[in-house]
């Protein structure tokens, strides 16, 4: 069986991959995106959008990867604040609080690379989130990072909060994510690659390299903004964005 066919199958299923033969590994990123891409057309599900991460060094580091990693994400698994998971349905559910772009144009590929004016000017909207990353094969025995890659780049639940004024410093902006009213991280903007408009603009300008490119209306989450949390049944985590209302997630 392909690594394609494994990773149909586990999504289908909601489940996660034990054993993974090396021999299905990806050589490299290029390909590891390649069969992602082949799994979410396989699948049929509408799309949401993107999914942008490991937007540190540090992470880039951990990853063996000399930049950011990208994966698709769709439209059934984006919800609301205040929202409500059944822990035992996810995969080793992480909590990253992020921001969401929305565009309002397609950013199609180019000779030129797009400028971060250029895709400010592509923004409808920006939310607060927060992604809840789920993983195809268990945390507790990674296989290797194309693998990962291969697999979304850990795609999975997202849950939108409040609209940012336009104008908001997102750079400066505070993000504090709490555990059951507890302080568990805390970050800002600048944690994405200094700014997130500008993983939104390397997101524009690696696409089309994958062969596909942003389109209007898709939403792109940006990297985490306060590092990761895992989740545990029972607990309400919270995420606040400077001083708008705090979205919160319930992990029943």
């Amino acid at each position: 069986m392909s690594l394609a066919a494994m990773l149909l199958a586990a999504r289908r299923e909601a489940r996660q991959i034990a054993v993974l033969p090396p021999d299905l590994v990806p050589q490299d990123a290029d390909a590891a995106y390649a069969v992602a891409l082949e799994v979410a057309g396989a699948l049929g599900w509408a799309p949401l959008g993107w999914k942008i991460a490991a937007t540190t060094k540090v992470m880039q580091a951990r990853l063996r990867m000399a930049e950011p990693i990208f994966g698709r994400s769709f439209a059934r698994f984006l919800v609301e604040s205040p929202a409500r998971f059944a822990h035992a349905a996810l995969l080793d559910p992480i909590v990253e609080a992020e921001f969401f772009y929305r565009l309002n144009r397609d950013l199609l590929p180019r000779a030129t690379p797009y400028a971060e004016a250029e895709i400010a000017e592509a923004v409808a909207v920006v939310h607060a989130g927060v992604e809840v990353a789920e993983c195809r094969f268990p945390t507790s025995a990674l296989p290797p990072p194309n693998a990962v890659l291969a697999d979304g780049s850990g795609n999975g639940r997202y849950v939108l909060g409040p609209a940012i004024p336009p104008g908001t410093d997102l750079a400066a902006m505070e993000v504090v994510v709490a555990v059951d009213g507890v302080e568990r991280r805390r970050g800002s903007g600048a944690e994405v690659m200094g700014h997130p408009l500008r993983a939104l603009t390397w997101l524009a300008n690696r696409l089309p390299r994958a062969g596909t490119h942003l389109r209007d209306g898709e939403w792109v989450s940006t990297g985490t903004a306060s590092g990761m949390l895992a989740a545990r049944p029972g607990q309400r985590v919270t995420a606040r964005f400077g001083a708008l209302p705090e979205i919160v997630i319930d992990f029943a």
